[in-house]
C-alpha cells in the first residue's frame, strides 16, 4: 500500500500531517510512504530526516500523488493556483483521502467527492467516544491553542499575570476570565494559572465545573434546562434565551476581569456571540481579549479573524491558524491522530470499510459516490446530489 504526503498550500498553514517518527512506524510495518520535497519543512522536519525515516520524496504534488493509495493531509484540497488544479483532482480516484477535511462548513467540497466516487475521512468527524480518543485530533489542536491564547493574553496585557510582594508594594494578580471549558479552554485555564493568575471560567455544560475547579479556576455556572452537548459529544447551538442568558450572567466578570479568552466554537455552525461591543465598552483601559474562534465568526462581535481590533482601550485579537504557529508539536500530535485512525481503517494491508463500526462510520465523509456521515448526510441531504 502506497501512502501520500504532499505539501500544505492552504494560506498559513504550516504543519504537516506525518512526522518522520510517524513515517518509520509505517516503512517499519510495510508501507510505501512517498513524501514531496519540502513537505515537512515548515514544521521543522528537514526532507533527510524523512529519507532516513524511510520515505521515497519526490518533487511535485502531482508525482506525490499519482500512485496513491491512502493520502494523509492536515486541511482539506484546495486550487493549486501553481499547478492549475484543484488537489482533489490529483487524488487517485481508487485512493482513500484522511484530513481535517471542514465537511459540515463546505457544501461544495462534499460535492466535488460524491462526484468523483472519492472515499474520504475526516479527521473532525471523528465521534468523541473512549475507544477513539486517540484520533481526537480536535482535541489535540484545541489544546496548542488553548496554551498559545494566554501567552499572547499575557504578551499584550501591559501588567504582571502573578502577584508579586514588593518592597514597593504588592502588585495583585491579573484576572483572566474563560469563556468556554472544551479542551482549549481547560489548557487556558491551566497555563494562566500557572503564570499566577487568578482565573474564572464560564461554561453551558455543568458537567465541566469539576475540571474546570480542580484546575484552580472558579467556575461561572447557568442553569440551563436544554442540552449543551449533541449525540456527539460536541457542543451544539443554544436557543436565543439561552444565549440572552449567559450574555447578562458574564457580562460583570468580562467588565472586572483584565484578560478574556474566547473558545465557544459549534462544529458546522458560525461561533456564538458571547462578548457583544456593548461588552467590551465596560472593560477597562489596557484589557486584552483573545478570541479563538475568529475562523468561525469569533465569540467577540469586535473580533476580525487574524487581526488585532483596538477600541475603548481595549485590544481584541482574533487568532487565526492558531495550531499552525506552533508547527513542530502540531504536526507530531496530528500525525498520531491520523495513524491512529489509520490504523483503525487499515486491515491485512486494505482499507475496510465496516460502516457497522461507530468511527468508521461516522468519520467517513464519502463513499463511492454517496455521503456517509449521519452528520453530514443531515447538513446535505437537499444540496448534495449523490451519483449513485
Amino acid at each position: 500500500m502506497n501512502i501520500a504526503v504532499i505539501k500544505e498550500i492552504a494560506a498559513g498553514e504550516r504543519r504537516v500531517a506525518l512526522d518522520p517518527d510517524r513515517v518509520a512506524r509505517l516503512v517499519k510495518s510495510g508501507f510505501v510512504v512517498h513524501v514531496q520535497a519540502g513537505a515537512g519543512t515548515r514544521a521543522f522536519f528537514t526532507d533527510g530526516s524523512y529519507e532516513r525515516a524511510g520515505a521515497t520524496l519526490v518533487k511535485g504534488a502531482a508525482e506525490t500523488l499519482k500512485q496513491a493509495d491512502v493520502v494523509l493531509k492536515v486541511d482539506k484540497p484546495v486550487f493549486n493556483e501553481e499547478l492549475d488544479v484543484h488537489e482533489l483532482d490529483l487524488i487517485p480516484a481508487s485512493a482513500v483521502l484522511i484530513g481535517l477535511l471542514s465537511p459540515l462548513t463546505d457544501a461544495e467540497l462534499v460535492q466535488k467527492m460524491v462526484e468523483r466516487k472519492l472515499s474520504a475521512f475526516s479527521m473532525d468527524l471523528v465521534p468523541r467516544i473512549a475507544r477513539a480518543q486517540k484520533m481526537d485530533a480536535l482535541s489535540s489542536m484545541s489544546s496548542l491553542a488553548g496554551y498559545k491564547a494566554v501567552l499572547v493574553a499575557a504578551n499584550a496585557l501591559g501588567k504582571y499575570f502573578p502577584m508579586l510582594m514588593t518592597a514597593a508594594g504588592t502588585i495583585p494578580p491579573a484576572k483572566v476570565l474563560v469563556l468556554g471549558a472544551g479542551v482549549a479552554g481547560l489548557q487556558a485555564i491551566a497555563t494562566a494559572h500557572r503564570l499566577g493568575a487568578t482565573v474564572s471560567a464560564y461554561d453551558v455544560r455543568p458537567a465541566v465545573k469539576e475540571q474546570v475547579q480542580s484546575l484552580g479556576a472558579t467556575f461561572i455556572e447557568l442553569e440551563l434546562e436544554e442540552s449543551a452537548e449533541d449525540a456527539g459529544g460536541y457542543a451544539k447551538e443554544l436557543s436565543a434565551e439561552a444565549q440572552r442568558r449567559g450574555q447578562e450572567l458574564v457580562g460583570h466578570h468580562v467588565e472586572t476581569s483584565d484578560v478574556v479568552i474566547t473558545t465557544a466554537q459549534i462544529p458546522g455552525r458560525p461561533a456564538p456571540q458571547l462578548v457583544p461591543e456593548a461588552m467590551v465598552k465596560t472593560m477597562r483601559p489596557g484589557s486584552v481579549i483573545v478570541d479563538l474562534a475568529a475562523e468561525t465568526g469569533g465569540n467577540c462581535e469586535l473580533t476580525q479573524a487574524g487581526e488585532v481590533v483596538e477600541k475603548y482601550g481595549v485590544s481584541v485579537h482574533g487568532l487565526a491558524h492558531v495550531p499552525s504557529s506552533m508547527p513542530l508539536h502540531a504536526s507530531q500530535l496530528y500525525a498520531r491522530n491520523v495513524l491512529a485512525l489509520f490504523e483503525h481503517l487499515v486491515k491485512e494491508n486494505e482499507v475496510h470499510f465496516d460502516f457497522e463500526d461507530e468511527v468508521t462510520r461516522e468519520a467517513c465523509v464519502t463513499h463511492q459516490g454517496n455521503m456517509v456521515s449521519a452528520r453530514v448526510k443531515a447538513l446535505y441531504a437537499e444540496e448534495v446530489e449523490v451519483t449513485s
